[in-house]
């Protein structure tokens, strides 16, 4: 094999054969293919696209460059996967709901990407919670508690690994090929029997219009199928913060309370029962979607869901009473101040994008890779789209570092609402479905 031949192959839209692209996954690891190459494949993809086969065999092969995990347990191994947004914390409630309805979930999840905050980031703002941890001891808490959220480890698909750092430096992150065969060769590594897909549509979402939306989704159900795994995929509005917080100690706030009872956010519920019913249903622990979402609310509901996320917590090495005590175990930021309207009327548009970089400015989001991130800092009693409002009445509570940070950010919260005298289009929390 020579890895020219097949990137000239793909530069003339030439088919490439299934050994092709799995000696070409396997130099990705082993560092057989150089950078140059990889960027050059890249290229070659994202400029003329892969066939189905061709996108299936690459998620193979990159899954299998290195461990699969294999489960032996007395029920369904499930996993959600979100393309990102602003204030999308589903998976802090769906993980252990999805447990305590009988569910294994090895949640192998990320940071903050962009302007969209990551699941990892906002766990890691409980003190103590360690989502890095040895693949051995993510199946030990997974078998013991029913669901574990943590990081990637080295040996989960390390192809993907290597091909998504030159994607980001060579201008080839928006190919839909290689999104989906980067989404599923970590999420099918992890040994899953069924996964539903959260594809985020709007201008929080990396996907802003529904073209863009469905033609991922139906990549992504048609290739995870293809590889063996039962996938089902929702595309869910991001016009809008899914709950009324960005940031993430925040945003662990309104996922405590979702959890507890105490202040629950409908669109974090909805949206939490939609795709666990979903996951049941492909799991056969509920009869179709219908069952499986009440399943997921009645876990919720009667605080089985709040238990098993409070013995993850603990297992993971934050505070064994943080469901009792999370008010007063997650930080809170120095400076809080209102972002004021400034004119009449009504929340016509909001720019989430602008929303998520401005929760980056505070400091809650990373501008290179290696930025720390402060956990306190971001946005609170975010006004939704069809909220009127008055001059003086706020848009958000910004939660700041310094008063200097806060100045910043308020002019990127105001210019990110749209304010007129009409009712806007209030789109649906789901657009569609896809199986």
């Amino acid at each position: 094999m020579d890895a020219r031949v097949i990137i000239a192959k793909l530069r003339d839209e030439e088919r490439l054969s299934d050994e092709e692209i799995q000696w070409f996954a396997k130099g990705l690891a082993t560092g057989d293919v150089t950078d140059a190459q990889a960027g050059a494949f890249a290229m070659a993809v994202l400029l003329n696209g892969l066939i189905r086969e061709e996108r299936i065999t690459l998620t193979r092969a990159m899954r299998d460059s290195g461990l699969v995990m294999k489960w032996d347990l007395p029920g369904p191994v499930l996993d959600k996967h979100s393309t990102g947004g602003i204030g999308d914390c589903v998976s802090l409630l769906l993980a252990p709901a999805l447990a305590a309805c009988g569910a294994y979930v090895p949640m192998i999840s990320g940071r903050g990407l962009g302007h969209t905050g990551g699941t990892l980031d906002k766990l890691e703002s409980i003190p103590g919670y360690c989502g890095e941890i040895p693949v051995e001891r993510l199946r030990e808490v997974t078998a013991t508690i029913g669901c574990a959220i943590v990081g990637s480890s080295a040996d989960i698909a390390p192809a993907d690994k290597r091909l998504y750092a030159i994607r980001d430096v060579s201008g080839t992150v928006e190919s839909v090929d290689l999104i989906t065969a980067s989404i599923l060769s970590k999420k099918l590594a992890a040994g899953l029997e069924g996964l539903v897909l959260d594809v985020k549509v709007g201008s929080g979402a990396f996907m802003k219009t529904m073209e863009e939306a469905e033609e991922l989704a139906e990549a992504l159900v048609e290739t995870a199928q293809g590889a063996g795994c039962m996938t089902t995929a929702l595309i869910t509005d991001m016009s809008q913060p899914l709950v009324g917080s960005a940031g993430n100690a925040l945003e662990v706030i309104e996922v405590m309370e979702t959890l507890t009872g105490t202040g629950v956010t409908p669109a974090l519920w909805d949206i939490t029962c939609a795709l666990g019913g979903e996951l049941l249903a492909l799991g056969g622990l509920a009869a179709d979607a219908a069952d499986g979402a009440g399943r997921i609310s009645n876990a919720l509901e009667s605080g089985d869901a709040a238990e098993k996320f409070g013995e993850m917590v603990a297992e993971l090495g934050g505070p064994v009473d943080f469901v009792e005590r999370w008010p007063d175990r997650l930080p809170s930021a120095p400076v809080v101040r209102e972002v004021t309207a400034g004119v009449g009327g009504i929340v016509q548009e909001i720019d989430c994008q602008a929303l998520g970089m401005s929760v980056v400015e505070l400091g809650g989001g990373r501008k290179r890779g290696g930025d720390k991130i402060n956990p306190s800092v971001g946005l609170s009693e975010l006004a939704p789209l069809g909220e009127v409002v008055s001059p003086e009445m706020p848009l958000a509570l910004i939660h700041a570092a310094d008063t200097e940070a806060a100045e910043v950010a308020e002019k990127m919260v105001r210019a990110a609402y749209n304010i007129g005298d009409k009712d806007p289009v209030i789109p649906p929390l789901v657009h569609r479905r896809l199986r």
